[in-house]
């Protein structure tokens, strides 16, 4: 019963810590242990984390039962120019538990966790250039998360398999503003439609001629986000050992099956900047972001124990986002029976991540790591939006890992990953840098 509260306490609280970009939407490494090595993880114990990454090896763990319980903080730094005006994105720090649990008992291993998948967000202020005009601030913030119950079965003492059923839920909250231009082109090119039809446009619909738009719905929580959805996924994975140094393994995550993103009192503003300035017309209704979707994901990687104390992984990641994000698709309905349809293109690629590091056992008690993380940006140049910045490409780690008695241990990992500018068909350059870090604290028992 405690061990049930707990999880539905976690559950709430999980997404915000990794609620931003760095593979894509995905976080470039789960758990302090795969962190440190470049996010490998796909062939070596890396405990509960496992859950989130090739569940078979889990199988790898110690007999009896093991409690981690995380913490992570992520330091986006985001800055939008053009045109000689800069706007910096006040969305710098995210941070928030995890939480595994697993069982092994002879070849049967089982246990449960609540892990944050990724996302994105940004903030920026209401007098910068991202406000359009309107006077209000502009920011997104997106989080996923998971609720997993893997099992996995010793076929062989060398082979592992694995998979895990995953609870999946999403949260987003949007302020977004945009100027006539831009409604005006998005319109033209059939990504933007009004009902009740307006041929004059969206201005003119609405009694203003150089109006700004403004789409809100946001709670403002820390933990979840105004429209939400919930869906599920599954892993399937297995491990190898080759011969006692040598070990391989892989992993397939599906894609996620989500319900439609929506929330009730959204707003969709029309604020007029023209020879009226002031004026404003509101609308408020049912907001739904359709099938936003996880990707598909697969790796493979590789362990070899060099000898007693170094130890050196290498894994590949394929993360299929072009088949999820070719565009961002909104629809809006109020009470007034006027709705919207829009579509931002996104047409993201699809990534492939390079992961490799080592581990080397200083002491019996101390273990250093330290790994790198490659990988192509997923966002193209043309279509990167300020709010949306997942620009990330590569990423620089180092950690340790401290046992302080026979069923403790500490793990702390340390993520550095270097600007990268984008600049967009608007003319809009976005720059971006990460600090983050991982904590866990495990307990066997």
């Amino acid at each position: 019963m405690q061990l049930r509260k707990m999880v539905v306490v976690l559950a709430g609280l999980a997404v915000p810590g990794v609620s931003f970009a760095t593979n894509g939407m995905n976080m470039e490494g789960y758990g302090p242990i795969a962190l440190g090595m470049g996010g490998a993880s796909m062939a070596y114990d890396n405990g509960t984390a496992a859950m989130m990454n090739n569940p078979a090896t889990l199988g790898l763990l110690s007999e009896g039962h093991r409690v981690d319980l995380a913490l992570g903080f992520m330091g986006p730094n985001v800055e939008a120019s053009a045109g000689g005006a800069t706007a910096h994105s006040s969305a710098d720090a995210f941070g928030g538990p995890a939480f595994g649990w697993s069982d092994r008992h002879d070849k049967l291993t089982y246990g449960v966790g609540v892990y944050g998948q990724g996302g994105m967000g940004t903030q920026y202020d209401r007098n910068s250039f991202m406000s359009a005009g309107t006077g209000l601030e502009t920011r997104s913030e997106l989080s996923v998360g998971r609720l997993l119950f893997p099992l996995t079965y010793n076929v062989t003492p060398d082979l592992v398999v694995g998979g895990s059923f995953d609870f999946v839920w999403a949260g987003l909250d949007l302020k977004m503003a945009m100027t006539t231009a831009q409604m005006g082109a998005m319109s033209a090119a059939g990504n933007l439609s009004l009902s009740p039809n307006a041929s004059a446009g969206l201005g003119a619909y609405f009694g203003c001629g150089t109006c700004q738009g403004y789409f809100d719905f946001s709670n403002g929580s820390p933990f979840t986000g105004k429209a939400q959805a919930t869906g599920y996924a599954g892993k399937l994975g297995f491990v190898y050992k080759v011969n006692p140094q040598f070990s391989v393994g892989a992993s397939y995550h599906s894609v996620t099956q989500l319900g439609d993103l929506e929330t009730d009192g959204a707003k969709v503003s029309m604020i007029d900047n023209g020879n009226a300035a002031g004026g404003s017309t509101t609308l408020t209704g049912k907001i739904k972001v359709i099938n936003f979707q996880w990707p598909e994901t697969y790796g493979v990687g590789v362990a070899y124990q060099a000898n007693d104390k170094l130890m050196l992984v290498m894994d590949y990641k394929r993360i299929n986002w072009s088949k999820v994000m070719k565009d961002f698709h909104m629809t809006f309905s109020s009470a007034g029976d006027v709705s919207l349809d829009m579509r931002l293109p996104q047409n993201w690629v699809d990534q492939d991540v390079f992961m490799a590091g080592f581990s080397y056992q200083a002491s019996d008690a101390l273990v250093l790591r330290a790994g790198v993380n490659v990988a192509n940006n997923p966002v193209p140049d043309f279509d990167m939006h300020p709010l949306f910045p997942a620009i990330i490409k590569n990423h620089v780690t180092a950690g340790f890992g401290y046992r302080y008695s026979k069923a403790s241990t500490i793990d702390f990992a340390y993520s550095y990953a270097p600007e990268v500018t984008v600049t967009n068909g608007s003319g809009i350059a976005v720059s971006h840098s990460q600090n983050n870090m991982q904590f866990i604290y495990s307990f066997r028992y």
